[in-house]
């Protein structure tokens, strides 16, 4: 006799037997040849700034370890919050992953952002920098103590242009502020490479910001830093002339910092192999020389190190944020 198995049937049979062995066949996959398609690497400021050359140099520099590309995608607004949110809510499978900025150990505090720093693994930390001020070349004021006076002089708020609220270039002038006893209009834009275009035009009166983003108006005698903002003077071309604001009797020390991380849960064989792309890479004398190039400051860690640092200054920052009543 001769049994006819209907179509709905043999579709029920053919799935019982394949849908067992699904997840070990795409767990494996997923392990086995990563990464197999291009990995997008998320700068949550606009195109331009310190944050986003950095994105590109490292970038360029992964081919040499991996046969994947990288792509950069800007993603700017809410002092990064937009950026970092998109990746802390992407699959940990190692195919979408940040720039990350010290605005990540921010923001969160400010009720900006849903995230925490523990919505993220750390992979590399590449770079860290303290924070300068800088004001155009033809401003009246030669030296920090001059720009300070005539801001606690002046009827109207000096204007500080920075990367958005609650970023650390906010941040850094806030406190600038309560230290010297005055308060400062701050103007927010999509990254600090906008701030520095609007001082150029001479529509804000300062920015704070990493050296690289203002270092090509600075040796091109267009901008003058003034001060920056750390315990020793910054080495980089342009800058070591320039004094510490401590040295000027002003105790506040402030930098930034940059590296790559992905979204929390990420796959320990997936982890180990998007580190050991992303410290070689980081070890590229091309990167490095770049760096430089850049007034970029090159502090390479690994994942494990630069976790610790995003904890520490997380606690550091709620601090700050909790006593300027900043929210």
């Amino acid at each position: 006799m001769t049994h006819r198995i209907s179509t709905r049937k043999l579709l029920a049979i053919l799935t019982s037997l394949i849908l067992p062995l699904s997840p070990l066949g795409v767990k494996a996959q997923s392990a086995s040849d990563y990464p197999n398609k291009p990995i997008e690497l998320v700068v949550p400021f606009g195109a331009g700034g310190g944050t986003d050359v950095l994105a590109r140099v490292f970038a360029d520099a992964a081919k040499k370890h991996t046969n994947q590309q990288i792509n950069v995608l800007n993603k700017p607004g809410a002092s990064g919050g937009i950026g970092l949110s998109e990746v802390a809510l992407a699959k940990p499978d190692g195919y979408k992953i940040a720039m990350v900025t010290v605005e990540m150990a921010i923001i969160p505090h400010m009720g900006i952002v849903k995230f925490t720093t523990d919505d993220f693994t750390p992979i590399v930390r590449l770079n860290a920098d303290p924070i300068v001020l800088t004001v155009r070349a033809e401003a009246p004021w030669n030296t920090i103590e001059e720009f300070l006076d005539a801001a606690k002089k002046s009827k109207d708020p000096m204007k500080f242009g920075n990367a958005g609220t609650g970023g650390l270039s906010h941040m850094a002038a806030e406190a600038l502020a309560q230290k010297i006893g005055t308060v400062f209009t701050h103007v927010p834009f999509q990254g600090n490479a906008p701030a520095v275009v609007a001082l150029l035009g001479g529509h804000i009166d300062a920015v704070t910001s990493s050296p690289s983003e203002v270092s090509t108006f600075v040796n091109t005698g267009k901008l003058r830093s003034l001060g920056v903002f750390a315990d020793q003077r910054f080495k980089g071309v342009g800058f070591d002339q320039i004094p510490t604001l401590k040295e000027r009797k002003i105790d506040l020390s402030m930098g930034t910092w940059r590296g790559i991380a992905g979204p929390k849960n990420m796959p320990a064989d997936i982890l180990e192999k998007l580190s050991a792309i992303s410290v070689k890479t980081a070890n590229e004398p091309a990167v490095k020389e770049a760096m430089e190039k850049q007034n970029l400051g090159y502090a390479v860690t690994d994942g494990a190190n630069f976790k610790k640092q995003i904890t520490a200054d997380s606690v550091l920052f709620k601090q700050l944020i909790d006593k300027l009543g900043i929210k």
